[in-house]
């Protein structure tokens, strides 16, 4: 999807330490070039389609990458291409995330959330925010992963909703988070609620947790 990704809702001792990591994560990326991230999308793309977990999934749950996110348009198509049922989020007011399915590049529309950066959606039919529950394979946004695969979000929430739907249902499906090499660092300040992913995976290869 996007930047609506989070990192916490609660753990007031660890959100000064989380949001100085995201203001410096972001600095970042956005001194990145537009060559810079349209390279590392192709690559992101070849590594991540070799996934196990991705080539076996009969759905994935994904997102639409913005600004200088690590991209997702390239995986996405590939995807899609290759018959897997892939389901993009659709931002709630709420900040919870219905899904629908991504139908090729030209099922997208620009939407511009009160108070949110303008992002690109699904335009088809909404199917629930329980259709996660059905992803075989969940890509994560996010700014960064520690070595135990504890994932830096954005702090707003939309995925910490998420995560919880998929454990409440008792579900196990392979998360995994997209990012930049240097954003896979020895640790992030967790909370109790934190669910910690399984892979990243970066330019330079996949990473694998627990």
């Amino acid at each position: 999807m996007n930047g609506t990704d989070a990192g916490g809702q609660g753990g007031t001792v660890d959100q000064p330490t989380k949001r100085g990591l995201r203001r410096d994560f972001l600095a970042v990326r956005r001194g990145l070039t537009e060559d810079d991230a349209r390279k590392a999308a192709a690559v992101l793309a070849g590594h991540a389609l070799e996934l196990p977990e991705l080539a076996t999934a009969g759905t994935v749950a994904a997102y639409v990458s913005v600004g200088r996110e690590p991209g997702t348009r390239v995986l996405l198509d590939a995807l899609h291409a290759r018959g897997t049922r892939v389901l993009l989020p659709v931002l709630l007011p709420d900040n919870d995330l219905d899904w629908a399915v991504y139908d090729g590049e030209d099922s997208l529309v620009g939407v511009a959330h009160q108070g949110k950066m303008p992002l690109l959606e699904p335009a088809g039919r909404r199917l629930g925010p329980d259709a996660v529950l059905e992803a075989d394979a969940v890509l994560l946004p996010g700014l960064a992963v520690d070595h135990d695969g504890t994932r830096l979000g954005r702090g707003g929430g939309s995925y910490d909703r998420v995560l919880a739907r998929l454990e409440r249902a008792a579900t196990d499906p392979a998360l995994v988070v997209l990012l930049y090499d240097s954003e896979v660092v020895a640790h992030i300040p967790g909370e109790t609620h934190d669910r910690p992913v399984h892979a990243a995976v970066t330019p330079s290869g996949v990473r694998r947790f627990r």
